[in-house]
């Protein structure tokens, strides 16, 4: 790295410290927890029949209606949209998708406030800045481009900043959760780290020898974790181009049989991988140890999302994890404890978990491939909204203004909008 690139990287994580301080306080017993907790046949929590029966689940292309709790829609792609993001404060939604095309819009309207062009392949990552001024796509033809916000009177208004060029393919982009550094994570295995607004790359990362399908900041922002499908998991400090630590199937205890998600609990110690068979191991970020094991999913039934739930608020800890998979279970786990705390169900494979914000941070939604989306209390495992409009399975999902809207990404081109729990405007329907 040139001494630029390391005087850069070495500021912007001098600038993190003043917001985390190192923790050295563990979580797990003193000994670690090594034992597995196996799937006791558990029931799936009572949704008190949300009306998803066969008749009203009118595929593509039925002559039937299409049950529709929305508030809106966003028609404007015409093709599967992958990626979904909510603006931070404002009432804006990004989506890209199998068009090639990402747009910023007007959540309340459906109205497109900027056409995000300029891609050759479909748009796989979207995403806006903490702050909201900039907005970055990701796409299959390796590309990365920023929009930003063109003066400080209202977010009508955005302008092309730069093209990044980085990974071959674009799997994942995240930003930073304080700062403007973009963080990209592709197919030739690669992760690209860089400055905004100037473009300047801070740190290129190698050593995954599979696609990286997952990568992320720690909440404390100081480190980056990522992984790959060929099971290889990996923890960063950005100044330096080597891993921290890394774990790979050679020590067979974490042979996941490629790894499709994480989560990073938010003390920034623990982190749950899960594998492409179903399996999920729990990491110790500070010792760069397998700490235990969790069996709630069906054996061959990849983990497509990991994410953590405040329970109680304020909780301190390792925390409360929900695993979602393609046995459309939702598992909650008690991470002080390693065991079991409910189950949650959808009809087919859940492809996305939310955790919603303060003041309500004990609420859950999970999108599916049974087409509908829905929101939970995690403390007991109550459903407490089905959101219905789909045609096709659900691939994506964001939670905007503070949570109180859940925004969607379709494989039928729709994006919609719902309110997370019932309103006045949801009539006589009961979870």
């Amino acid at each position: 790295m040139s001494s630029g690139k390391q005087r850069a990287v070495e500021d912007f994580v001098e600038e993190e410290d003043q917001y985390a301080e190192d923790d050295a306080e563990e979580f797990i017993t003193e000994d670690d927890i090594d034992a597995e907790v196996e799937d006791h046949g558990d029931e799936p929590m009572d949704d008190d029949d949300d009306g998803q029966g066969e008749e009203n689940d009118h595929g593509e292309g039925s002559s039937g209606a299409i049950e529709d709790n929305s508030v809106q829609h966003f028609i404007t792609h015409k093709a599967s949209v992958f990626s979904i993001a909510a603006h931070p404060t404002e009432p804006l939604a990004a989506s890209g998708g199998e068009d090639d095309l990402g747009y910023v819009w007007d959540i309340t309207d459906g109205e497109v406030i900027v056409k995000l062009t300029g891609h050759t392949d479909s748009v796989s990552c979207i995403c806006f800045s903490n702050d909201g001024e900039m907005v970055s796509t990701g796409g299959m033809d390796g590309r990365v481009r920023i929009w930003r916000r063109v003066g400080k009177e209202n977010y009508r208004t955005w302008e092309f900043l730069t093209e990044l060029q980085g990974p071959d393919e674009v799997n994942v982009l995240k930003w930073h959760p304080k700062g403007n550094v973009l963080l990209a994570g592709g197919n030739d295995g690669t992760l690209w780290l860089w400055q905004l607004p100037s473009g300047n790359t801070m740190q290129v990362f190698a050593g995954h020898t599979g696609a990286v399908n997952w990568a992320e900041f720690t909440p404390d922002g100081k480190r980056i974790i990522s992984a790959d499908a060929d099971g290889i998991l990996m923890f960063w400090d950005p100044r330096s181009p080597t891993p921290v630590f890394k774990l790979d199937s050679t020590d067979a205890r974490f042979d996941l049989d490629g790894i499709t998600s994480l989560g990073v609990n938010p003390s920034s110690t623990l982190a749950v991988v899960g594998g492409a068979a179903g399996a999920l191991r729990v990491i110790n970020l500070t010792k760069g140890t397998i700490v235990g094991t969790l069996g709630g999913h069906t054996e061959g039934e990849s983990i497509e999302s990991v994410v953590f739930v405040d329970i109680t608020g304020g909780a301190t800890g390792p925390g409360v994890v929900v695993t979602g998979a393609t046995d459309g279970k939702a598992c909650i786990w008690d991470l002080s404890t390693m065991r079991l705390r409910a189950t949650l169900q959808h009809d087919d494979a859940i492809t996305h978990l939310l955790a919603h914000p303060a003041p309500k941070p004990y609420l859950v939604v999970s999108a599916s491939a049974d087409k509908t989306l829905k929101t939970w209390d995690a403390r007991t495992g109550t459903l407490i909204k089905t959101h219905k409009a789909h045609r096709a399975p659900v691939l994506g999902a964001a939670l905007g203004l503070n949570g109180s809207v859940v925004i969607s990404a379709g494989d039928d081109g729709l994006c919609g909008v719902w309110t997370t729990e019932i309103t006045d405007e949801d009539g006589v329907e009961h979870y």
